[in-house]
């Protein structure tokens, strides 16, 4: 009998022991569940952070890609202005001599018809002379005194400024106007 009471004070302690271990791998699990928890948390805010900057980016490359796109002709059309200038220049030539008629109305014709293509394709000059100067659109290249003309405003144009769409693709040359200066 005394070897069953043994018997059971060993399976009581070996039980005890059992509890305690189990208790302490349950709380093992419990720390690593834990643990795994918190770092789901951190992945998914992760993943939440780098969806938004996938979307931001795309839809950075869309607008540059679309502005892109929509001033890719200015290189050819700036290398066009030289020849406008330089018809401009014959018909302004050719006013002045008198039996060059023919001559003067093929590159009239000529120069319009070139303007009207550029302007297709949202190339527009900008009004010169006689209009107020604005540094934005106009480069001075001298400036005068005027009795007829006030302080300000554009007396001559030496070169013409254009406009692509909404931007400028080359500032107009001129002289402005000091007012009168006797005054």
């Amino acid at each position: 009998m005394v070897e069953q009471e043994e018997k059971k004070e060993e399976g009581l302690e070996q039980d005890s022991s059992g509890k305690d271990q189990a208790e302490a791998e349950a709380e093992d699990v419990s720390v690593q569940l834990a643990k795994a928890l918190e770092r789901n948390r951190e992945l998914e805010d992760k993943l939440l952070r780098m969806a938004a900057e996938q979307d931001n980016f795309k839809k950075r490359m869309q607008r540059e890609r679309e502005t892109a796109l929509k001033y890719a002709e200015e290189t050819i059309l700036r290398e066009l202005l030289p020849s406008l200038d330089n018809l401009e220049r014959a018909v302004g030539q050719c006013q002045c001599s008198p039996d060059a008629g023919a001559l003067l109305a093929g590159v009239e014709m000529t120069s319009k018809g070139l303007l009207n293509t550029l302007e297709k394709f949202g190339v527009k000059p900008l009004a010169g002379e006689g209009q107020p100067f604005d540094p934005n659109f106009h480069e001075a290249v001298a400036m005068e005194a005027s009795a007829d003309v006030p302080e300000n405003l554009i007396l001559q144009e030496y070169q013409k400024g254009y406009m692509f769409k909404d931007r400028l693709i080359r500032a107009a040359k001129v002289v402005v106007s000091k007012g009168n200066v006797e005054e």
